[in-house]
């Protein structure tokens, strides 16, 4: 039997998925990576988690997927659509992250109204490398919406791995954590000295109150004589005052020349327009972001 050949009474609708049919074509990818005796295994296991309503069943069979799936160097993901994809690769995804992440679907698919408690609580239950593999592809359950709460209590975690998990190129902060919830995981990137340039949506989730912290910061980082990641600033484009705008100016005349550029670039984006004759003076730099030289993609290079 093939995974795709499971028939469950409930089917949901594809539309409240960020990525559409994920568990088929996730189902595919076993099919083409992992040899006959292993997928009847966690067929029989699926089925038998969701015959039983057993919970145990479920988080046992979560937990020994890394010892019945051997991870591979390379494997095909050619059945997966280009979008999810290149979500794979951008989390480096491995065959044993894509077997639960299926089992999730598959048992949410067949009683998402029994499984959900028991999916949200993984976090309680998991390894690091379990809850990892759950965070990174959260996006891809039945109605993701559900799990805010258990994603944003991993940004409680003092565990680097698993705060960027949910940090790093992960859509799903962006569509659904509120604006106080995603201004912490932003900060606590900064405070943690992380790869601000890994977080999705920073424009588009951009606000007022982030700024104003954002600023803040920056003020005790100076008066301790201590540097701040240029990147630090983007969000701030959009609300650019007369106190913001000083910044700015300290920006561009740091003799850091990736402040300027960060200064410059926030300027640029501003709709402002004593920013923009700000940044009109600096000629060179102006010239340079126009002509897509200096971006916040290539802010470092």
């Amino acid at each position: 039997m093939r995974f795709t050949d499971i028939e469950f009474a409930f089917k949901p609708n594809s539309s409240f998925m960020y990525f559409k049919n994920s568990g088929s074509q996730l189902s595919k990818v076993i099919e083409s990576n992992v040899d006959a005796e292993v997928q009847q295994w966690l067929t029989d296991k699926i089925k038998s988690t969701i015959d039983k309503k057993s919970t145990r069943e479920l988080y046992l069979t979560y937990s020994l997927i890394a010892s019945k799936i051997q991870i591979q160097p390379e494997f095909n993901i050619g059945a997966l659509s280009d979008e999810l994809k290149e979500y794979v690769k951008i989390q480096n995804g491995d065959i044993q992250q894509i077997a639960r992440m299926l089992l999730l679907i598959k048992v949410l698919e067949a009683d998402e109204e029994f499984f959900h408690d028991k999916v949200a609580n993984i976090i309680q239950v998991a390894d690091t490398g379990e809850l990892e593999t759950f965070l990174k592809f959260l996006i891809l359950l039945p109605n993701p919406e559900k799990y805010k709460n258990t994603a944003v209590d991993a940004l409680r975690t003092n565990i680097s791995t698993v705060f960027n998990a949910i940090a790093y190129n992960n859509p799903y902060p962006g569509k659904y954590f509120n604006d106080q919830q995603w201004n912490q995981m932003y900060l606590k990137t900064a405070f943690m000295q992380g790869d601000l340039n890994a977080i999705s949506d920073i424009d588009e989730r951009a606000n007022k109150d982030l700024t104003r912290i954002i600023s803040d910061y920056a003020h005790e980082r100076w008066a301790a004589s201590r540097d701040i990641d240029p990147y630090f600033w983007r969000p701030v484009s959009k609300f650019l005052d007369d106190e913001l705008l000083k910044d700015m100016r300290r920006l561009l005349q740091s003799e850091n020349s990736y402040e300027n550029r960060a200064g410059g670039l926030c300027l640029y984006y501003s709709e402002n327009e004593t920013a923009s004759a700000l940044l009109e003076k600096e000629s060179e730099l102006l010239a340079k972001i126009k002509n897509k030289t200096i971006s916040w993609n290539s802010l470092k290079n």
